[in-house]
Parts: structure tokens; sequence; C-alpha cells
């Protein structure tokens, strides 16, 4: 008997598993169990550039003017500012594209158990450096922006 309810257990576990894998690893880091803001210094390492350029600029914007909104006012894997943790956490669901050192992970999600504007699409791109899985991007297919496509001249001095 308890054979046989292992591997229901593993039969319905598996087709889930199929979606999921180290790329979805990656992104699923920033999601739970605790949503983390992608730009912060700590993160870095995650990612690769172009997006690297923008959180440098984003860092020197918050240097000179500390008491002024940087560059990036919002969570990029979010795409917004507000959320319930409870229902991302619930709402999440991740699939993933490989090909070769490269892959897009597909994030949807609600931010808030009811709104009409609450379902979200993240299509993140990774790369493989090193043997791990790298952001290179980050698109809301929600709202139609690329975070490498965003300008922060907040960082930079006038030439």
């Amino acid at each position: 008997m308890r054979r046989t309810v292992l591997l229901a257990a593993l039969s319905t576990a598996l087709p889930a598993a199929a979606f999921a894998g180290p790329a979805s690893d990656a992104v699923k880091f920033f999601y739970v169990p605790a949503v983390k803001f992608e730009a912060d210094a700590q993160y870095r390492d995650r990612f690769t550039a172009p997006v690297t350029k923008l959180f440098d600029l984003n860092d020197q914007a918050t240097k000179k003017n500390p008491d002024q909104v940087a560059c990036i006012d919002f969570d990029p894997g979010l795409d917004a500012q507000d959320f319930d943790q409870k229902t991302v956490t619930k709402t999440l669901k991740l699939s993933e594209t490989v090909d070769g050192d490269t892959a897009q992970v597909v994030a949807s999600f609600k931010l808030f158990s009811d709104g009409d504007d609450s379902q979200r699409e993240m299509h993140w791109s990774l790369k493989k450096v090193d043997g791990k899985w790298k952001v290179s991007d980050i698109a809301s297919k929600t709202s139609d922006w690329t975070l490498s496509q965003l300008e922060c001249m907040a960082g930079q001095d006038p030439e």
C-alpha cells in the first residue's frame, strides 16, 4: 500500500517538475519565499550585461541624490511597487525554454487576489555563465517594456 501511495505521489509531482529546472530556479529565487528587489547590490552577481549597466547607473543616481527616487522606482520582477506576498507565492507559475546556454523563463502570477490589473506575465532572459544561470534581461509582457531598454540618465555625467 505504501508503495502505491508513493508511486501516486511521484506521478503527480513529476509533470509539474517537467516545467521547472535550473533556469526557472534562478528566477524563482526572486519571488519566493519572499520577493527580492533585483537591483539590490547583493544580487548583482545573479545578472549579466546589459542589465548590470542599468543597475550600476541606478546605484550612481542613488549615491548622487539619496533623497530622490533613482532610475528604478519599482520592482522589475513584479512590474509593480505593491503586492501581496501570499498571492504572488500562491499564483506563481514558471515555465522555461532552454536553448544551449540561453534560456527564457516565463513567470506568471497575480499581485493581489482581486483586481483586473493584478495579473502579470514577466519574461526573463538568462545566459549560462561559468555553469550558472544568470539573468540578462527582464521584460514585462503585461506593460510592454524591457529592463535593458529603460534609460537611467540620473546616474550619468553630462558629456
